[in-house]
């Protein structure tokens, strides 16, 4: 019927649908694989741009196409990147530049620069006469532009001179630039307290036989205040003229002298070339004293030097130590205080001793002439010493490595001028040279050629305090065995009765350099001859010299040149024996040594060519002989 067959066409249509419907859906399999859906489409990533902040850089060159910069020592060009952001960028300037995938995008420059004479600098910050104390930006960099383009730091700025530009943004120094290298003249010395005690004075009493001016303040508030010739002016903590920062304290004949009247010396009353310049600090009062180098030499070589050794001698000593004022003048031993030395052994004894017309005279006809070594133009490291054994060593003395030290050498000090015995650092070989007179030895007939120390009771306690002394001042030189068999840096805690004592290594020219000590509670190894030598000291016996007299020795042997003879009993050491050659560390010029070269006739650069092989005597331009 007729319903029937509407049904029929219905249930058709509906198959017709399905069939449609199954085509449709095998058409998509075919697109999409199974186990993948529309969203699983691979789609291309949007490119995030690598960026990189350039902070403090150097401009060396602006060009069409880019910038070329001094990043972290070495040159580098970055090319523009489309629209990049210039700032006003030009070539040698301190700028921050942004980089997308090492193209530029952004030049921040910084303009503003300050410079003046540096009075001081430290990792805080660096003062300049006139501006007071500028901080240090944690980000700052610094760029030596004389001769070859090269990285700096603080510690480089020169004390005393405006060969420096700072670059200053948001009242920080964030870039250094030393602009130029020309001579400098001025030495800036830190003076000690009496016998050398210490940094910090509490007063001074300061006079003049002329007039002298005291001044304090800055610019139009500069105070200046004259004293007469006689007059004693006293600064204390308290005193007024600190309130206004350093103080300056000058005689108004250049040739005048100011007197220190509490600070001792061997010679008794220091008197000063110069000025002073007095800063009041927490502990006390700093005074540094600013003086001609030639003038400083003048004070320095008797002080170092006895005036009644040959002529020759005194001007390899002049020489000597021109040379290593100057290295500490290009880079201060004490920048935070202002000072390129101080007055000490620590770097050159000054004006302990007073000056003398020899001294003053080698001063003078060696002016100016420096110790240069090989041909990159580098000054020599002219380390010198009192007396040698008949053998030196060389530049790794001091525990660190020799390298850029090479004219140091280790070699026989005689007439022969030959090669060392061989194999010192052998034990039974040192030995036999240690306690041998060799008479070819330019040193033989010196008191300190051959010494002896004989220690009758040897004090735990006292050894104990001088490890732990040594470990306090460089920790890495005190080493500990522990349960692994290993040396470790560690702080020495007990001893107890000592077992075993013997020198285990030896450097260059047979020198001490590990001394192993075996005890009830450690082990314990000791490194570098200057350690050795307080160790071994008990403060009490006096040094036996070859000549029969006693010198004490209250905190050091006379050297590392030394071999070492045990005294036991039940089975532990209670004393020993030392025999050594020698007074100094042995590295560099023996002064006896130059004394008696001079006395048979060597010449001063002979001298020290002989000491520092290879090296070369220089005064401004080319290498100069000495009148």
């Amino acid at each position: 019927n007729k319903s029937r067959r509407m049904q029929l066409k219905a249930f058709a249509c509906l198959l017709g649908l399905l069939l449609l419907l199954l085509l449709l859906l095998g058409r998509l399999l075919l697109l999409f694989p199974a186990g993948e859906s529309e969203e699983e489409i691979p789609v291309e990533p949007v490119h995030e741009p690598v960026i990189r902040e350039l902070v403090n850089i150097w401009i060396m060159e602006v060009t069409g196409e880019g910038l070329k910069v001094f990043e972290d020592g070495e040159e580098h060009f970055y090319p523009f990147a489309e629209g990049a952001v210039m700032s006003g960028a030009e070539r040698e300037q301190v700028a921050d530049v942004r980089l997308a995938d090492e193209a530029v995008i952004r030049v921040h420059s910084k303009t503003e620069k300050k410079s003046g004479r540096v009075l001081s600098a430290s990792g805080e910050g660096i003062e300049i006469e006139g501006l007071g104390k500028l901080p240090l930006s944690e980000q700052a960099k610094g760029y030596r532009l004389y001769g070859v383009l090269d990285m700096c730091g603080w510690a480089d700025v020169p004390i005393g001179y405006d060969f420096a530009d700072f670059v200053v943004e948001e009242g920080e120094i964030c870039g250094i630039l030393l602009a130029r290298k020309e001579a400098m003249d001025n030495i800036r010395v830190l003076l000690k307290t009496s016998d050398y005690g210490g940094l910090y004075h509490e007063a001074l009493e300061i006079t003049c036989d002329g007039e002298f001016c005291l001044e304090y303040g800055e610019g139009e508030e500069t105070v200046r205040e004259i004293y007469d010739g006689g007059t004693v002016c006293r600064l204390d903590r308290k005193s007024h003229a600190f309130e206004a920062g350093r103080v300056r304290i000058r005689p108004l004949a250049l040739t005048e002298k100011l007197k220190l009247l509490n600070v001792a010396r061997s010679q008794g009353t220091p008197a000063y070339r110069g000025s002073l310049e007095l800063t009041l600090a927490e502990e006390g009062i700093l005074a540094v004293n600013e003086v001609p180098l030639e003038e400083y030499l003048y004070a320095v070589v008797p002080s170092e030097m006895p005036t009644s050794y040959p002529e020759e001698a005194l001007k390899a000593q002049a020489i000597c130590a021109r040379t290593y004022a100057y290295q500490n003048m290009l880079r201060a031993g004490y920048p935070e205080y202002g000072a390129h030395v101080d007055d000490s052994s620590g770097f050159q004894v000054y004006n302990n001793i007073l000056e003398q017309e020899r001294t003053t005279t080698a001063v003078k006809e060696t002016d100016g002439l420096l110790l240069y070594a090989g041909e990159d133009g580098e000054l020599a490291q002219t380390y010198y010493y009192s007396t040698s054994c008949g053998a030196g060593t060389d530049g790794s003395v001091w525990g660190t490595s020799a390298a850029g030290l090479e004219y140091l050498k280790a070699k026989s000090i005689s007439r022969e001028n030959g090669a060392l015995p061989k194999d010192l650092e052998k034990e039974e070989n040192f030995r036999k040279f240690i306690l041998d007179v060799r008479k070819e030895d330019y040193e033989s007939s010196e008191s300190w050629y051959r010494w002896t120390v004989i220690v009758e009771k040897l004090d735990p306690e006292h050894m104990l305090s001088q490890l732990q002394s040594r470990y306090r001042a460089n920790p890495d030189n005190i080493l500990t065995l522990n349960e692994e068999g290993e040396y470790v840096s560690a702080p020495v805690r007990s001893l107890g009765k000592i077992l075993d004592m013997e020198i285990t290594g030896r450097g260059p020219g047979g020198i001490a350099r590990e001394l192993t000590i075996v005890s009830e509670e450690n082990t314990i190894r000791v490194l570098t001859e200057h350690n050795i030598r307080c160790i071994l000291n008990d403060g009490k016996t006096k040094v036996l010299r070859q000549d029969g007299s006693e010198v004490s020795a209250p905190s050091l042997l006379p050297s590392a040149f030394l071999v070492m003879d045990l005294v036991r009993e039940d089975g532990a050491v209670t004393g020993y024996v030392l025999h050594g050659g020698g007074f100094g560390h042995g590295a560099g010029l023996s002064q006896n040594g130059a004394r008696h070269m001079a006395e048979e006739g060597k010449t001063a650069e002979e001298i020290l060519t002989f000491f520092y092989e290879g090296c070369q005597l220089k005064g401004e331009g080319d290498a100069l002989e000495i009148h």
